[in-house]
């Protein structure tokens, strides 16, 4: 069985202690009743409270992620953080090639793959996420941009390699825009990437990986999303920034 995933990204948002108060109100939700089994809820705030977060991820169940990662090993980045740095401090997982990232950093389908492959080597679980703009959507694109985004960002890694990812489809329109994919564009989408998975590396690897909606997802309408065939969960973004709202998406399976 796929694991299901709620991942909270952060994105650029809370002073240390609004963060501290956060992680804090969300241990005490996780601990008020059972999480199911199959549900694996990941965190990814800023830089400076990753250490923060492991710590209290130590005592409570939910795993820490970062936001973003250096495409280098180490050396004259100023600003950059590499994979080894994330491991050191025993990060699980990474969000790569978020959409904010590539309109505003220019970043490129090599680039998401030169990142994943630095996570790889240090045995973080790449979030890798792809999707398209309104336009392209309007233009009847969409399948083409997320084939691109995938074969270009992706499908250099071995079978083995592929399986340590989990894929989150965000259509660009969707995010902090107050719209949201309908289920049917949600589950339409993720069965395509799936299939794509599937053409490339085969059937077993496919069915394995983790696929995730990631845009204007909230507890409302959390659980009609989730209960399509290929939706694994969600990359939250504004609805993880209240302790109450991101554990009822978490619930929300």
């Amino acid at each position: 069985m796929r694991k299901h995933i709620v991942a909270g990204n952060w994105k650029m948002n809370n002073t240390f202690e609004e963060a501290d108060e956060l992680i804090s109100n969300i241990v005490d939700a996780l601990e008020e009743k059972e999480l199911d089994r199959n549900t694996q809820v990941i965190i990814c705030p800023p830089f400076p409270y990753l250490e923060m977060a492991t710590d209290y991820s130590k005592d409570s169940y939910f795993l820490v992620g970062a936001q973003d990662v250096s495409t280098e090993d180490k050396g004259a980045y100023t600003g950059e953080v590499s994979a080894a740095m994330l491991k050191s401090i025993e990060l699980e997982y990474c969000i790569v090639g978020h959409s904010e990232r590539r309109q505003y950093h220019n970043e490129s389908n090599a680039m998401v793959a030169k990142k994943v492959d630095q996570l790889l080597k240090n045995e973080i679980r790449p979030i890798v996420c792809c999707g398209e703009r309104l336009e392209e959507r309007e233009a009847d694109k969409q399948f083409e941009v997320v084939k691109q985004q995938i074969e270009e960002g992706l499908f250099h890694l071995t079978a083995e390699q592929f399986k340590e990812l989990v894929i989150a489809y965000e259509p660009v329109w969707a995010i902090g825009t107050g719209k949201t994919a309908t289920p049917e564009q949600a589950q339409e989408i993720h069965a395509f990437i799936r299939n794509l998975i599937a053409e490339k590396y085969g059937k077993e690897v496919a069915e394995e990986i983790s696929i995730l909606y990631g845009g204007s997802c909230k507890p409302s309408n959390a659980k009609e999303i989730f209960s399509k065939t290929d939706v694994d969960g969600g990359l939250i973004g504004g609805a993880c920034l209240k302790a109450e709202d991101f554990i009822a998406i978490a619930f929300s399976f």
